[in-house]
């Protein structure tokens, strides 16, 4: 087989059912650590947004989410009884609220991850540097692609129910 043909085969099997599993298997795992939390997916991972950027208001995190402001207000609600953030006002805006993710509940959090990084850090045992480089490359451009796209389908969304593709045109017309 030459190489081109060799490549071809390997970028579908990336890009196809590879990528597919990989996302289905995180969505599970992520799903997972959720429950073990005492919380939903969306719950979890708008805290782990709140964790990335440290603080954030109610309407940052429905535009990093794409959720609607009546969905955080839901996720914010369960994570301030469950006691992983708190709202406080913010100081320069008095009619926002700031969510910060509370440092010891985070504690708690960062010890469940502690055992699971571990375990993950024998996933890129053996590597060289030149792979372990390609492998950040493709984790780079999937993060944008995902984003990019995701943020399309939302835009989609928004336009009506019958948006597919990635054409902007509406089912029946062209």
């Amino acid at each position: 087989m030459d190489s081109e043909k060799k490549r071809a085969e390997l970028a579908d099997l990336v890009v196809g059912s590879l990528a597919r599993q990989f996302s289905t298997t995180t969505v599970l795992f992520h799903h997972s650590i959720a429950e073990r939390l005492g919380l939903g997916p969306s719950d979890h991972k708008c805290l782990d947004l709140l964790l990335e950027h440290g603080v954030l208001t109610g309407s940052e995190l429905a535009a990093s989410t794409g959720l609607t402001s009546g969905a955080i207000t839901g996720v914010v609600a369960r994570l301030e009884r469950a006691g992983y953030l708190r709202r406080e006002p913010d100081p320069e805006d008095g009619r926002r609220q700031l969510l910060r993710p509370i440092p010891e509940r985070m504690a708690e959090v960062a010890e469940l991850f502690a055992g699971i990084r571990g375990a993950a850090d024998e996933l890129v045992a053996g590597f060289d540097v030149a792979q372990l480089e390609t492998v950040a490359e493709f984790l780079r451009r999937s993060i944008d692609f995902a984003g990019e796209r995701a943020a399309v389908l939302r835009a989609q969304a928004r336009s009506g129910p019958n948006q597919v593709g990635g054409t902007g045109t509406k089912k029946g017309r062209s």
